[in-house]
């Protein structure tokens, strides 16, 4: 989708939005169809520089998804608010961990160490 259909979406459209592109980064992990992950990690990027440049920092939209029942979609959720919710954020990745809910447990592990080494500072 390209960036001037993104300015047209209501911040509640750029979360149903947000969600399908995590579902479907989901589907194509699980048939290891990269190059489809792959675009689907730029239009969420896309998605998350929407929400951040709108007024009050969209971001913020995304806590209710923090019980998602797709780990993909709490995984990028968590990630995308780790700056304007830290501690939610950090929890939802803790329990993802915990829960031992592959592959998205792995990248929460990771995400956890990483901030905690300070190599992700969330902006």
């Amino acid at each position: 989708m390209n960036p001037s259909k993104l300015q047209d979406m209501s911040v509640a459209e750029l979360v149903g939005h947000f969600v399908s592109i995590a579902l479907a980064q989901n589907r194509a992990m699980r048939q290891d169809d990269n190059a489809k992950f792959n675009r689907l990690y730029w239009q969420m990027e896309a998605t998350e520089e929407e929400r951040k440049a709108r007024d009050g920092d969209q971001r913020r939209a995304l806590l209710p998804l923090f019980s998602h029942p797709d780990a993909q979609v709490r995984l990028k959720a968590a990630i995308a608010t780790l700056a304007v919710a830290p501690g939610a954020a950090r929890r939802t990745l803790q329990i993802i961990s915990d829960r031992q809910e592959y592959p998205q447990a792995a990248d929460a592990r990771g995400m956890l160490r990483a901030v905690d080494e300070r190599t992700y500072i969330p902006t």
